[in-house]
């Protein structure tokens, strides 16, 4: 864990490569370190080096060499041109810098003099005993430490106003390690969009050196982590990323999205960070063995990210439904028995209480009692409140889906914060879902949010949620 410490709070780095043309990486990257520390936010030194030029960028000191910084950075990040980027290397290793991040591309994903070239890079690291991201990755980010070496500017101009480009995550407790550094911008997009905050972010490229065993290692002790996610193209040294993902899952829960699952798929993985991408199958089962999470897609990696971290595991698969809406309620029990889980059997006790609500008029006669359970239109706070507390109760449930449609007129905004503080008295996982894009449907999917209860636009959503705090339980209790 140590030796890598410094790539997410070093006490002082230098951004090789500087430049003082706006646009270019070499700018931007020095900019927004700059920014975060005007802000207060990094709170390290900051040197850069240009080669042309000893004249202070953006208030920066700025050095010819690596070598004539007055003392030794703890974290170097190289943004040079592919076949001056060993030369750079080598003056971090003279200077005694330990961690490395080279941003730049050109190297073994493009073949040819670029695979020659990451091999120089290799040779180098070796000989100084360094720790290396990259190359051909966008690096790190660390709300919380102000560390961002993603040298995409947060506003862009179009036509002629400025707009949000690449909006960084708030500090959270997800962390997020990824081959692709493309697909690792498209997810800080999403999570700010989603409020969902980001604890870790690492994009690793065509992994050099430090690779998705090695950030699991770290992120295994870090304790602003609470869930691991990871999108793979590859994973090289599979035998100790399973031994590890299996002692890790057994208190946090790890998700990942693998990528080239079909022929055509591995080909793209290959050109893109020279992954050498093995039988999807075999993946599959060593995941499952090891506790980990699969997901399919971005949307169902954010989904149940939200859902873990903000809900306790599920101790079995047995799932109560219970809604206002009778459409959404089939949709989700289809979606329960598609993904392998199973719709509880409620006790008769639970009956009986249904009946007694039925008789003091707090749900209507006409409510269906069975599972999913069905409010009708004329579903009302209190009945909401009353039947999932009789879902909470009984022996037979293991976690429930609350598809609350705003729509009918008995459910009020308060509705996620009575839900909430009653749901808080158990130790049973609850997900929510309110169809709709409307403002009000937005604003009280947030209100479950505020009271930490993950919420979706869709009721097959909020089932894949509740499946991945199923498999988080199953985890927890797999022999090692």
């Amino acid at each position: 864990m140590s030796s890598i410490e410094s790539f997410f709070n070093p006490k002082s780095m230098v951004i090789v490569g500087a430049s003082r043309t706006p646009g270019k990486i070499g700018y931007e990257l020095l900019r927004i370190m700059v920014e975060n520390s005007q802000r207060g936010v990094y709170k390290g030194k900051l040197y850069a080096v240009n080669p042309k030029s000893d004249e202070m960028i953006l208030g920066v000191p700025t050095y010819k060499s690596v070598l004539d910084i007055p003392e030794t950075p703890d974290l170097a990040v190289l943004v040079t041109p592919a076949k001056y980027t060993p030369p750079a290397m080598e003056e971090c290793g003279k200077k005694g810098i330990k961690n490395v991040i080279v941003i730049s591309g050109g190297f073994a994903e493009v073949g040819g003099e670029g695979v020659e070239l990451q091999k120089m890079l290799e040779s180098i690291r070796e000989r100084y005993g360094m720790r290396v991201i990259g190359p051909n990755c966008v690096g790190v980010v660390v709300p919380s430490t102000g560390v961002d070496t993603m040298f995409l500017p947060v506003e862009k101009e179009f036509l002629g106003r400025k707009y949000t480009s690449s909006p960084r995550p708030k500090p959270g407790n997800i962390s997020l390690s990824t081959q692709s550094g493309a697909f690792g911008v498209a997810c800080l997009d999403y999570m700010h969009g989603e409020g969902i905050g980001l604890a870790k972010f690492v994009s690793y490229g065509n992994k050099l050196d430090v690779d998705e065993v090695d950030v699991l290692e770290y992120l295994k002790e870090d304790e602003e982590t609470k869930v691991i996610l990871i999108y793979a193209e590859s994973i090289d040294r599979g035998r100790e990323f399973l031994e590890l993902a299996k002692e890790i899952t057994r208190e946090k829960p790890i998700v990942v999205f693998k990528a080239g699952r079909t022929s055509a798929g591995a080909r793209a993985a290959s050109s893109h960070t020279a992954a050498m991408a093995g039988s999807d199958s075999v993946y599959d089962a060593a995941f499952k063995q090891a506790g980990v999470i699969r997901v399919r897609d971005m949307e169902e990696l954010f989904d149940a990210a939200k859902a873990l971290v903000m809900q306790p595991p599920a101790k079995g698969n047995r799932i109560a439904i219970l809604t206002d809406g009778g459409g959404v309620g089939v949709m989700a029990a289809d979606e329960t028995e598609a993904l392998g889980l199973r719709l509880s059997n409620l006790t008769e006790e639970s009956q009986r209480k249904f009946q007694e609500l039925k008789e003091r008029r707090i749900i209507p006669p006409i409510a269906a009692t069975g599972n999913p359970v069905d409010l009708t239109g004329s579903a009302t706070d209190d009945s909401f409140v009353e039947s999932m507390k009789i879902l909470l109760e009984d022996e037979n449930v293991d976690g429930i889906i609350v598809l609350a449609l705003h729509h009918v007129p008995g459910v009020s905004a308060e509705l996620p914060s009575k839900l909430a503080r009653l749901a808080r008295e158990y130790d049973k996982p609850v997900v929510a879902m309110d169809v709709g894009s409307s403002q009000y449907a937005r604003e009280f999917r947030e209100l479950f949010e505020r009271e930490g209860i993950p919420a979706y636009p869709e009721s097959e959503r909020a089932v894949r949620a509740m499946k991945a705090l199923v498999e988080f339980g199953r985890a927890k209790n797999l022999p090692r």
